[in-house]
């Protein structure tokens, strides 16, 4: 075998199977040679390294760090599921979870709200299981469950042959065929073993190496690229790499979509993984700065708006602040909505709105006379414009 053969089965190999197509059989992590470092992929982990603890120092200045997660996890919801062909925007997702939902809202809006619990049941899960086998069946049946693909075996290995390519394609056209069913438990046995036992590598690269491995398997019918990247999300939270778990790449994979079927193509059939390595780091990098700012910029939004409300809304200020407080966990409301939490009376509650309209902390979003609806607009903004 030639140099360039042993550097492609530093991954796997692909195999011929029986009926004449090539299924690709991973190799076990870590990668053998290892992986390599060295150089500019060493100061890109200790760049990757300093971006996170910027981000995990500036979630902890907020008031509530927990608010931030909830509207960090529906809008990794919004953007995983997006990377699946979803329609469902962050605005519909929040509406729903209101049950505010218009006749017009994307029937697959349930997806994403699977994808939110599923986020919830793996991080809750992780206070008593370590991230494992076990937890990625259970947040694959909690993602599949009454959905789009939820009849393919909700938490269940596969036990056909898939793969992926252009729509269309067969398996002798497939731009990739994962390995046959009867290899994927000993791969994920594989991949659970790595898991616990990192050889010494630095966390960040054992995360990197993970996301890359569980997707080759592909061992589910349905819903692997969003599993994958819970797993990143859980395997950062495990090893505390930080400590509320906001850092999702589905952004920056969405935003280089073509490069990141690229890069893990590449680890496939070249045994690249320091160059799968070098755009999983940048990807932590660009999207911890984007977090950190952002979570700036809601402290500042908050600090604004506060002075606002105690400056221009007089005797009804208290009231003003009770509802802003509500609104960052529960940002679209109406009238009734905002009664209940004041306990005042309809007529006293139209106007609390109103005022609030009026300084720009809430927009109205049906254009009706009654029923409206408004939404925490400075607030979702923050997360629309830098995760649109």
């Amino acid at each position: 075998m030639n140099a360039a053969d042993n550097a492609a089965a530093r991954a796997g190999r692909y195999i011929r199977q029986p009926t004449g197509y090539r299924a690709f059989i991973p190799a076990g992590l870590p990668p053998d040679p290892p992986l390599d470092l060295s150089g500019a992929l060493r100061e890109l982990l200790s760049e990757a390294d300093y971006a996170l603890g910027r981000l995990d120092g500036a979630v902890l200045t907020l008031p509530n760090p927990d608010l931030f997660v909830f509207m960090y996890v529906r809008k990794e919801a919004v953007l995983s599921s997006q990377i699946e062909g979803t329609q469902s925007s962050l605005q519909n997702l929040l509406a729903a979870e209101a049950k505010l939902q218009d006749p017009d809202t994307p029937k697959d809006v349930n997806e994403v709200a699977n994808y939110v619990r599923a986020m919830n049941h793996g991080l809750a899960r992780l206070a008593e299981l370590p991230v494992s086998l076990r937890l990625i069946r259970e947040t694959h049946a909690e993602l599949m469950r009454g959905v789009r693909g939820g009849r393919l075996q909700p938490g269940q290995l596969r036990s056909s042959q898939n793969w992926i390519g252009p729509a269309g394609c067969t398996l002798g056209t497939a731009t990739f065929v994962p390995p046959p069913p009867h290899e994927v438990p000993q791969a994920l046995a594989g991949l659970e073993n790595f898991l616990h036992d990192s050889a010494g590598l630095p966390p960040l690269a054992q995360v990197g190496l993970a996301h890359a491995q569980f997707e080759t398997i592909h061992p589910f019918l349905d819903g692997n690229g969003r599993v994958g990247r819970l797993l990143i999300a859980f395997l950062l939270t495990e090893k505390r790499l930080l400590a509320k778990p906001v850092l999702y790449l589905s952004h920056y994979f969405k935003r280089h979509r073509a490069e990141y079927y690229e890069r893990l193509q590449a680890v496939r059939d070249h045994g690249d993984w320091e160059g799968w390595m070098r755009f999983f780091l940048d990807g932590v990098i660009a999207v911890s700065r984007e977090a950190t700012e952002t979570a700036a910029a809601i402290l500042r939004m908050r600090e604004d708006y506060r002075t606002r409300i105690t400056e221009e809304m007089g005797r009804a200020a208290a009231n003003g602040h009770r509802v802003m407080d509500r609104l960052f966990d529960h940002p679209i409301i109406t009238v009734a909505i905002a009664r209940d939490w004041l306990d005042i009376t309809p007529a006293g509650a139209n106007q609390i709105v109103n005022r609030l309209e009026q300084i720009g902390l809430l927009r109205e979003i049906t254009g009706y006379a009654r029923n409206r609806r408004f939404r925490f607009d400075p607030y979702l903004q923050l997360f629309e414009e830098r995760y649109g």
